[in-house]
């Protein structure tokens, strides 16, 4: 067993480990503090804020987030990338009734 720092809660060793493989799907997320970062087959999202604080919990924080940071760059160096993602077409705006007339 071991205590995980981001938490403080006992775990067997290894559990708790999310697996986050970059653009491998588009649902998976992980999250740092309130830092997410949202999976994507052409690009991951990344939304909020990461406080890394001077202490035991900063250092974790901020291993788990070149950890993700160096697989992402892993994943963008493994394969032959295009010039630039094509970017999805807005939706068109849909017209209806208005239902309180």
């Amino acid at each position: 067993m071991a205590q995980d720092k981001r938490d403080g809660r006992t775990r067997p060793s290894g559990a708790g480990q999310d697996r986050f493989e970059p653009f491998a799907d588009d649902a998976s997320v992980r999250s740092i503090g309130a830092l997410s970062f949202e999976n994507g087959t052409d690009r991951i999202v990344l939304h909020g804020s990461l406080d890394l604080t001077r202490d035991e919990a900063g250092l974790a924080q901020a291993r788990r987030l070149r950890e993700t940071l160096e697989a992402i760059v892993r994943a963008l160096e493994a394969g032959d990338l295009p010039e630039a993602v094509a970017e999805a077409p807005e939706p068109k705006p849909k017209t209806v009734r208005n239902p309180f007339a």
